[in-house]
């Protein structure tokens, strides 16, 4: 049943007084797009990909691939659009060879190199706002340091002024990611990076240190998505003559939080830093594994004996369809198509 004329009265009144687009039947709400991440597993376990318009959290130990995935994340939307632009917020060092290696075009980017929490934010919601830029990302959370913490000396405490600062400007991030619900806007990709530490002191079961992400509470709440990043396994290939080589780590990912998508979800992710023996090249994802892996779990991939089939396709064995995946792009990008539509129809 559509909404009543006096509804639809005050709503009038509501857009009169605070002008037009301020409330509107939620039937006539744009699809906000999503971005995607680089990773077909990552798009499927968010839903369709990162949600626009939204603050996101990437968190987990050292060295688990958190700035990794963003990076990709960022080459992915460059590859896509020519006029993606990035802002970050480098409280750690900027690597731009690295960037580069993971197919950033780090010309697009824009480097904001400081670890003073307060202004760290000020520039993010600047950019935000400014609709100049269509990623804002911060690497990393844990090195900013508010102006309480710095001005204090070494023996004094300065516990939680990072959260008080953080939970007051996800206080101010709404308007600052809000869009027309009326006109298309370029949506914003947001994103944080963060690391775990053990919460000292707390209940643990069965022995087990329970772990917080630093920042406080408040972001949390915040967060549309929160996703763990940690490293399975390492990547070995042996080589001609004897012994073996480390070429790169099997990434898991897990939603601790999803307003969007089921949460608990787990993605798994081979990624290479090191030319591999297959053909895979540094800085690269295996998305043929995760093309197969994908398009078989959706029912995209059909199969029939020691047969596989998709479309007017057909090979006779994982080997073959694998090869034959690999060597076409068009094939590759329909096939990610095909099962981003089963998992978000409405989008497609």
């Amino acid at each position: 049943m559509p909404l009543s004329d006096e509804a639809r009265a005050v709503m009038a009144r509501i857009n009169k007084e605070h002008g037009p687009g301020s409330v509107i039947a939620a039937s006539t709400m744009p699809i906000v797009p999503r971005f995607p991440s680089g990773s077909l597993s990552l798009d499927v376990m968010l839903g369709g990909g990162w949600p626009g318009n939204q603050w996101n959290e990437i968190l987990g130990a050292e060295s688990s691939g958190k700035t990794t995935v963003v990076h990709k994340t960022i080459a992915a939307n460059q590859q896509r659009d020519p006029e993606f632009q990035t802002f970050w917020v480098a409280a750690e060092h900027y690597d731009n060879e690295w960037a580069t290696a993971l197919g950033v075009d780090v010309d697009r980017v824009a480097v904001y190199s400081t670890n003073a929490m307060e202004d760290a934010y000020t520039a993010m919601l600047r950019a935000a706002e400014s609709r100049a830029f269509d990623a804002v990302v911060l690497d990393s959370y844990p090195a900013l340091v508010a102006d309480a913490e710095a001005e204090k000396e070494m023996d004094e405490a300065t516990i939680s002024a990072g959260a008080r600062v953080t939970g007051k400007f996800f206080r101010k991030a709404g308007n600052a990611t809000r869009r027309s619900l009326v006109e298309e806007e370029r949506p914003l990709l947001a994103l944080f990076i963060n690391q775990w530490r053990d919460q000292i002191g707390a209940w643990s079961p069965a022995g087990v240190t329970p772990k917080t992400s630093p920042g406080g509470k408040a972001k949390n709440y915040a967060y549309y998505n929160r996703v763990e990043v940690s490293r399975t396994e390492w990547l070995d290939e042996k080589r001609p003559g004897g012994g073996s080589t480390r070429v790169g780590q099997v990434i898991k990912l897990k939603t601790i939080k999803s307003k969007s998508a089921a949460p608990q979800q787990v993605a798994t992710i081979k990624f290479y830093f090191a030319d591999s023996t297959t053909g895979i090249l540094k800085g690269e994802y295996d998305m043929t594994a995760e093309l197969v892996t994908m398009g078989i779990l959706h029912g995209v991939i059909k199969l029939d004996g020691s047969w596989y089939k998709y479309g007017d396709y057909q090979w006779h064995g994982q080997p073959k369809m694998n090869a034959a995946i690999r060597e076409d792009l068009d094939l590759q990008e329909q096939l990610s198509a095909d099962v981003l539509a089963h998992v978000r129809p409405e989008a497609a």
